[in-house]
C-alpha cells in the first residue's frame, strides 16, 4: 500500500494506537489481505511494536496476514447451515472451481472455506463473499456464483437478490409494537432525570438479555458511582452465539429505540461517548447505521446539545473481525481498544475500570432497546409483564426444524412447547435453549418455561426433529467451541480441543466407552476451572445430549475397552505398498499386544504376542525396516 493511502486511513483514525483493529480492517478492505511491509509500516507509524500489532492481526478470523484470494468465500458452519446443506453446496463450488476447501487456488483467485454462525440460522444456508453476506443459498446460486468469480465480476456487481436479508418477525409483543417516534423516549428520559430513570430502571427489575441476566440497575448505579476521568456506554452487538440473530433484526428495523435506548444509558450513568460493538459478519448493516447516527446529529437526536437540554452523547460504531470470544464483555473491550479479544481478569470489573481504564457499562441490543421502553412506559408496567424473577418479554430467534423460522418475542414464562407450537414444528427430539452454550432440552422437558429461573436463554432457540442426530450435533458444537477459544486459559484451550477429538475418534469408528467418560470429566473440569463464560458453557450442551441421548453416542462405539485413535499399522499401508510387502512381518500387531509385550519385557517374561506372525524374540518391525 502506498504511503499516502496509509496516512489517509491513520489521519481518519486520529492516529490512535487503540484503533489499531479499524486500521486493520479498512487497510485489508483495500489490498485484500495484510502483507508484512504493511504491519511493519503501521507499527512504525503508531509507535508501538510490530509484535503487538502482529498479534491483533493473527487473533481475528477475518484478518489475513497472507494472501486469502481476490475473492474470499467462507460457508456458514453452524449446525442449522449444515442441516440445510452447506457443506455439499460448498463441495459443489469448489469442484467448479478446482480447488480444495480451505485454499487457496493456484492463480490466487479464490480461496472457499467455513466460518462460524453468521446469524442467518432463518434464511440459510448462508455464506460471506468478501465480508458481504449471502443467504438462502441452492445449487443453481453456487453454478452462478462459480461463473462470476472465473469472469472475476466484482461482488458488489453480483445479483443484488443474493444479499436480501429478511427480520422474519414471526410475534411481536411490546417491544416489537413499541408505536414510539426516535427521540421519543430520550426526550422523556430528560424531563424524568438521571435519578428518576436509574428509580425506574430498578422497578421493572430488567436483566440483562445477552444471556447472563445480571440486573441493569445494579450494573448502572456502580458504573454512575465509580470515580474517573470519564465514563462509557458500550451496545455489544457482537452477536456470536450460534442460531441468534435477534440484535440483527432489532439494528435493522429498531436502530434508533437502540440509539434512544444508548442515549439513556449515557444520561443515567454519567457519559457522554459510547460505541456500537458491531460483529464482522454484520458489516452489511454499517453503512446504513452510519448514515442513521448521522441524520439523528442533525436532528438533534445526537451529538451535543441533544434536544437542546444541555446533554451531549455521541456514539462511533465499531467492527468486530470474527472472533465469538468478544460477546465476553472485558474481551470486548480489548477489542475495542484494538487488541487481542481475551477476556481480562476480574475483578476490577468494567463498571470500574473499562474502556481506557473508566466506568463503562456493557449492555447487549435487546436490553437498550428494553431500557428505552421503560423510560417512556415506567417500571411498575413492564415488571407486570413476565414472571417475577424475569420480567418483560424475551426476543427469541427460532431456527432448525420448524416451519416458520425467524423472530418471536414472548412475555417471559412461555413454555417450550408453546414456542414450538408457534413455528411450527413437528416430531421434535431436542432443543437447545441458549445456541451452543446452554442446556439442551429432551421432548418430556418442553413443558418448561423460559425464563432465568427455569430455561434461561439468551434468545437461541435451534430445533431438531427426530430424523436428526444429535451426536452430530454435539461434534458440531465440539469443533465450534475448539475454534472460539482464545486459548488465555489451559482448561478451556486443551479442553475444548480434547473434546473436538474425541467426538472425531467416535466418528471414526475407533471410540470406546473411555472415551465418553473422558467428556463427562472433560465437563466437569472446565465448569469449574476455565477463566471465562466461554469454557464454563462449552460442555453443556454437549453434556446434555450424551446424558439425555446416549445411544446416538454408543452407536460409534467400537471397542469395550480403550482404543487408540490411531491406526499405526494403517499409516504404514504406504510403505507396504512402495515396497510391494503384505506379509504378516510387515505389519504391526495391535497397541493392546504391543502394551502387554512393553510390560512382560520390564519384568524378564518374554510373551507370545507382538508382531503378527513373527516369534516373540523378533524385534519390532518400524517403518524404517520397510525401506527397500
Amino acid at each position: 500500500m502506498a504511503t499516502a493511502e496509509l496516512e489517509d486511513i491513520l489521519e481518519r483514525h486520529r492516529r490512535d494506537p487503540l484503533q489499531l483493529l479499524q486500521i486493520l480492517i479498512e487497510l485489508q478492505a483495500r489490498d485484500g489481505w495484510l502483507p508484512p511491509a504493511t504491519l511493519s509500516a503501521l507499527a512504525v507509524a503508531l509507535g508501538m511494536p510490530r509484535a503487538r500489532v502482529e498479534s491483533t492481526a493473527s487473533f481475528y478470523s477475518f484478518l489475513h496476514t497472507r494472501p486469502a484470494g481476490e475473492y474470499r468465500i467462507l460457508f456458514s458452519d453452524n449446525i442449522t447451515d449444515r442441516m440445510l446443506g452447506n457443506m455439499a453446496l460448498m463441495q459443489a463450488l469448489c469442484d467448479k472451481l478446482w480447488l480444495q476447501p480451505g485454499k487457496v487456488s493456484e492463480d490466487g483467485l479464490v480461496s472457499v472455506a467455513t466460518t462460524s454462525c453468521t446469524g442467518m440460522c432463518d434464511q440459510g444456508p448462508a455464506l460471506l463473499a468478501n465480508g458481504r453476506t449471502v443467504t438462502r443459498l441452492t445449487p443453481e446460486r453456487i453454478d452462478e456464483m462459480a461463473h462470476l468469480i472465473r469472469r472475476r465480476v466484482p461482488v458488489g456487481d453480483w445479483p443484488p437478490e443474493w444479499f436480501h436479508v429478511e427480520d422474519n418477525i414471526r410475534r411481536r409483543d411490546v417491544l416489537l409494537d413499541h408505536g414510539l417516534a426516535p427521540g421519543q423516549a430520550l426526550a422523556v428520559a430528560l424531563d424524568r432525570g438521571a435519578m428518576s430513570i436509574l428509580g425506574e430502571i430498578e422497578r421493572s427489575a430488567l436483566r440483562g438479555r445477552g444471556g447472563a441476566g445480571f440486573g441493569s440497575d445494579i450494573k448502572w448505579r456502580s458504573c454512575r458511582d465509580a470515580w474517573g476521568d470519564a465514563h462509557y456506554v458500550i451496545c455489544n452487538a457482537d452477536e456470536g452465539e450460534p442460531g441468534t440473530f435477534k440484535d440483527r433484526v432489532l439494528l435493522s428495523s429498531y436502530f434508533d429505540l437502540v440509539v434512544d435506548g444508548m442515549c439513556i444509558a449515557g444520561m443515567a450513568i454519567g457519559a457522554n461517548k459510547g460505541f456500537i460493538y458491531l460483529r464482522g459478519e454484520y458489516r452489511y448493516l454499517l453503512d446504513r447505521l452510519e448514515t442513521r447516527l448521522a441524520q439523528r446529529r442533525e436532528q438533534g437526536l445526537l451529538g451535543r446539545n441533544i434536544l437542546g437540554r444541555g446533554f451531549t452523547f455521541d456514539i462511533e460504531i465499531h467492527l468486530g473481525a470474527g472472533a465469538y470470544i468478544c460477546g465476553e464483555e472485558s474481551a470486548l473491550i480489548e477489542s475495542l481498544e484494538g487488541k487481542p479479544g481475551k477476556p481480562r481478569i476480574r475483578p476490577p470489573f468494567p463498571v470500574t475500570n473499562g474502556y481506557r481504564g473508566q466506568p463503562t457499562t456493557v449492555n447487549n441490543v435487546e436490553t437498550l432497546a428494553l431500557a428505552a421502553l421503560i423510560a417512556v412506559r415506567g417500571g411498575e408496567w413492564f415488571r407486570a409483564i413476565g414472571t417475577p424473577a424475569s420480567t418483560g418479554t424475551k426476543l427469541l430467534s427460532v431456527s432448525g426444524d420448524v416451519e416458520r423460522p425467524g423472530i418471536y418475542e414472548f412475555p417471559f414464562g412461555v413454555s417450550v412447547a408453546e414456542v414450538l407450537e408457534a413455528a411450527g414444528a413437528r416430531d421434535t427430539q431436542a432443543v437447545t435453549s441458549a445456541g451452543a452454550a446452554g442446556h439442551c432440552l429432551a421432548a418430556d422437558e418442553f413443558g418448561r418455561r423460559i425464563a432465568f429461573e427455569d430455561v434461561a436463554t439468551g434468545g437461541s432457540i435451534m430445533v431438531f426433529d427426530a430424523s436428526r442426530d444429535m451426536f452430530e450435533v454435539a461434534r458440531n458444537f465440539a469443533h465450534f467451541f475448539a475454534h472460539e477459544s482464545c486459548g488465555f486459559c489451559t482448561p478451556c484451550r486443551v479442553g475444548t480441543a480434547v473434546n473436538a477429538r474425541l467426538l472425531d475418534k467416535l466418528a471414526a469408528d475407533h471410540g470406546s466407552p473411555y472415551d465418553l467418560d473422558e467428556i463427562v470429566k472433560m465437563h466437569r473440569l472446565m465448569q469449574g476451572a476455565s477463566h471465562c463464560g466461554l469454557g464454563n458453557t462449552a460442555t453443556i450442551a454437549i453434556d446434555d445430549m450424551l446424558a439425555k441421548f446416549r445411544p446416538a453416542f454408543e452407536r460409534r462405539l467400537h471397542s469395550p475397552e480403550y482404543e487408540p485413535a490411531f491406526d499405526l499399522d494403517a499409516a504404514l499401508s504406504q510403505a507396504r505398498r512402495m515396497t510391494g510387502r503384505d506379509d504378516p512381518g510387515a505389519h504391526l500387531g495391535d497397541n493392546r499386544g504391543a502394551l502387554a509385550e512393553e510390560r512382560a519385557h520390564a519384568h524378564g517374561r518374554a510373551t507370545t504376542t507382538g508382531v503378527q506372525g513373527a516369534p516373540a524374540s523378533a524385534e519390532p518391525v518400524s517403518a524404517k525396516d520397510l525401506q527397500p
